[in-house]
């Protein structure tokens, strides 16, 4: 049986604590600054095939190189081939899609550094990829695509380091919503996820990165 891999906000009190309270929030923090745009050619564009359709992604290896690295290095070994979006998570007036590598531990590397928004300059609005985590520093496989702006997910948002946005959805965001608005188990999942986990998960076929133009 494969390990279930400890996905975005979902173990300890204190985490569930905290997703509440940025939740709740009605303000939101002031962003830093935002980094300027990525040379073209610093920009990796990944194809994601899912079981609904393409999302093509643009990776800023220019301000988030650990990250990008990390996603590619699991494009390019097609471990992410035949893996899930397995959830759902709402936000506001949408929310975000969560997928990884589930299926067997044995394809999962080991943890990459965080990179804080307030280091790249990146920030999480909608149409951002950015890498899951529990503490910083332990993100793995699982990443997320958001629909709406989620300011809370920023560094000095929800916590002092938040979480590292690394690139773009550049075509499919109607994919993405479409993902999001899948079904989803009222009973599965584990604590704040729980009613959260997509019913059936939505296929990732294949990603691959793509020509640069």
């Amino acid at each position: 049986m494969a390990r279930f891999i400890p996905p975005l906000l979902c173990a300890s009190p204190m985490i569930r604590t905290m997703l509440i309270a940025a939740l709740a929030a009605a303000a939101a923090p002031t962003f830093a600054q935002p980094a300027p745009p990525a040379p073209k050619d610093a920009l990796v564009p990944v194809a994601i095939d899912t079981s609904l359709g393409r999302i093509v992604v643009a990776l800023d290896q220019a301000h988030a190189p650990i990250s990008t690295a990390n996603f590619l290095h699991y494009v390019d070994t097609h471990r992410y081939d035949g893996e899930t979006f397995y959830r759902a998570m709402p936000y506001g007036s949408g929310g975000l899609i969560q997928g990884g590598v589930r299926s067997d531990t044995r394809k999962i590397y080991p943890p990459i550094a965080h990179e804080p928004t307030s280091q790249t300059g990146l920030h999480n609005v909608a149409g951002t990829i950015a890498m899951a985590r529990l503490a910083p520093g332990s993100a793995t496989s699982d990443f997320f695509i958001m629909t709406v702006d989620i300011p809370a997910f920023d560094a000095g948002g929800m916590d002092t380091d938040g979480f590292a946005a690394f690139g773009h959805v550049i075509e499919g965001m109607d994919v993405v919503k479409a993902i999001f608005a899948s079904p989803v188990s009222a009973t599965k999942g584990e604590g704040a996820m729980t009613g959260q986990m997509l019913d059936p998960p939505v296929r990732i076929i294949k990603a691959a990165r793509l020509a640069q133009k």
